[in-house]
């Protein structure tokens, strides 16, 4: 007696025992059947018999590394390029956190710097709207 290969819904997490990978089922090609791994990439086919749902542990753990990919793909936002905030010409304020910053520096305690450029950050938005 021959049995028909089980039928699995669009999305459906399964994991192919022959490759040891998660995918997400795309649909059928002929005999073989199209996974894609979680959070995107390259289908890959794979043979019915070899299918099996993914355990949550092995989910959870597909869907970790997809986002540990993605992080890492992505290239760092442009305000942690920024250079350091110089400060307004004329204005006290600027040139006493400008010169905390500096002293800071100058002892290498790189804690203080941070929080000097913060607080020279926060002052020109709130008094140079800028």
């Amino acid at each position: 007696m021959r049995t028909e290969p089980a039928t699995y819904e669009p999305g459906t997490v399964l994991y192919d025992t022959a490759a040891a990978k998660v995918g997400e089922y795309r649909g059928r090609s002929g005999a073989r059947v199209l996974l894609r791994p979680l959070g995107g990439g390259r289908e890959w086919e794979a043979e019915p018999p070899v299918l099996r749902p993914a355990t949550d542990r092995e989910r959870l753990g597909a869907s970790l590394r997809a986002a540990n990919d993605r992080t890492l793909a992505t290239p760092p936002a442009p305000a942690e390029l920024e250079r350091p905030p110089l400060p307004v010409p004329g204005c006290e304020a600027c040139a006493w956190l400008a010169e905390r910053r500096e002293t800071a520096r100058a002892a290498f305690d790189h804690s203080a710097v941070t929080d000097a450029n913060v607080l020279l950050r926060q002052h020109q938005r709130k008094e140079h709207e800028g």
